[in-house]
C-alpha cells in the first residue's frame, strides 16, 4: 500500500475522535474545577475563622479574658475552629487601647509577617485583654496553603505563596 493512501485513510478515520477531543479539553476543565474548589474552601475557611473569633472574643468582651493566658485563649479560639484549621498554625493577637480612647485609635490592619530562614513566622503576638471599658482588638491569623500556584491560579497574598486569612473583632469591654 502506498504511503499517501495510508495517510489519507488514517485522516478519514473517526474512531477515537471523542477521546482526542476530551484529551484536549480535559486539563483546562479539571483546572477550572479545582480552582473553583480551592476558592470555595478558602472562603469557607475564612468564614469559619470569622465565626471562631466572634465566639471566642465574647470571653474577653464579657470580662472573662483577664483570667485567661494567651495559650488558654488560643485554645478557646481553636475549640471554635475545629474543622479546617491546625491549631498550631493559629496566630492570636489581642491588644487593648485603653478606656479613654475612641475606636479610631484601634489598629485592625493585617500585620507584616516576618520569617526565619526555615520559613517560620517570627512575629511576637500580644495578649492584653484590658479592663472593663477598654477598647480591644482581637486579630486571629492563619497561613492557608494554596495548592494551584503552579498553574497560574493564585490566591496567595504572602511571599511564601500561602494566603494569610485573618479575622478581626473590635469591641469595648462590658462594664463589670
Amino acid at each position: 500500500m502506498q504511503l499517501p493512501k495510508l495517510f489519507a485513510r488514517f485522516l478519514a478515520r473517526r474512531d477515537g475522535a471523542v477521546a482526542v477531543e476530551f484529551a484536549i479539553i480535559a486539563i483546562p476543565f479539571f483546572l477550572i474545577v479545582l480552582a473553583t474548589l480551592q476558592t470555595a474552601i478558602t472562603y469557607m475557611a475564612e468564614q469559619e475563622l470569622e465565626t471562631a473569633v466572634e465566639e471566642s472574643s465574647r470571653l474577653i468582651l464579657t470580662n472573662q479574658g483577664p483570667n485567661y493566658t494567651q495559650s488558654q485563649f488560643t485554645n478557646a479560639v481553636c475549640a471554635e475552629a475545629v474543622v479546617l484549621f491546625n491549631c498550631s498554625g493559629l496566630m492570636v493577637d489581642v491588644r487593648n487601647y485603653g478606656t479613654g480612647t475612641g475606636f479610631s485609635s484601634a489598629i485592625t490592619s493585617a500585620p507584616t509577617l516576618t520569617y526565619d530562614s526555615n520559613g517560620n513566622v517570627t512575629n511576637t503576638w500580644q495578649f492584653s485583654p484590658g479592663v472593663p471599658g477598654s477598647i480591644v482588638v482581637v486579630r486571629v491569623m492563619y497561613q492557608w496553603p494554596i495548592f494551584l500556584k503552579p498553574f497560574g491560579f493564585n490566591l496567595s497574598n504572602l511571599p511564601n505563596g500561602d494566603r494569610l486569612i485573618m479575622a478581626t473583632a473590635v469591641f469595648r469591654n462590658e462594664p463589670s
